[in-house]
């Protein structure tokens, strides 16, 4: 059989082997050398691809909600009754003839619903009531950047409601609502989630 000759390739080669001729009989400038041949190659070989790229389509976060069941929450302290998800817990917070509030609480979403009821006596304070309810949702006017509100009438129960969706990445209360019968009850509503605004 023929006798290879040692030569650079040859140890070139043996490098891979972890023989010990590359290590000894050459220079350190022929093993840089090697190793920027060997880094080359992978960087070559592993750039040569495809370059068609097709752009993700635009995605949303992904929310689980439970299913939905309510329940019906009906108590002497307040003069109507209304329904809540089974999910969340109710506190009543404050309990006197002129003012009623209730905390609708969330723990699974760390959300609550602020309701304050507050009775009317005549359609002559039912301005005074939404006056008031407009001053605490311009509080949030400065991080918002729009509003859409929309207005609900129920002529059967003689309801009048209007809701407010704030938008913006930093508001504090996102979602917002009064509702009365315009001479007897005023009901108004607000959602916080307990965390660093960021819709």
């Amino acid at each position: 059989m023929q006798k290879y000759e040692k030569s650079f390739y040859y140890d070139f080669f043996s490098y891979f082997c972890k023989s010990k001729p590359f290590y000894q009989e050459h220079s350190m400038r022929q093993k840089i050398i090697a190793i920027a041949i060997i880094m080359g190659s992978v960087a070559f070989f592993g750039c040569t691809h495809s370059n068609d790229y097709t752009p993700k389509p635009q995605a949303y976060l992904r929310f689980s909600f439970p299913s939905k069941k309510y329940a019906t929450y009906d108590t002497a302290a307040l003069p109507f009754t209304f329904e809540y998800a089974t999910e969340a817990r109710l506190n009543m917070k404050k309990d006197t003839p002129r003012d009623k509030w209730v905390d609708i609480l969330y723990p699974s979403r760390q959300g609550v619903v602020f309701l304050s009821y507050k009775p009317l006596h005549g359609p002559q304070e039912l301005a005074g009531q939404i006056d008031t309810s407009y001053e605490l949702l311009k509080l949030h006017f400065d991080y918002s950047c729009g509003l859409d509100e929309k207005q609900y009438y129920d002529p059967t129960r003689h309801v009048f409601a209007t809701t407010y969706k704030l938008k913006g990445s930093n508001v504090a209360s996102t979602y917002q609502f009064w509702a009365t019968d315009s001479n007897t009850h005023f009901l108004r509503g607000s959602l916080y989630l307990n965390q660093t605004p960021n819709n």
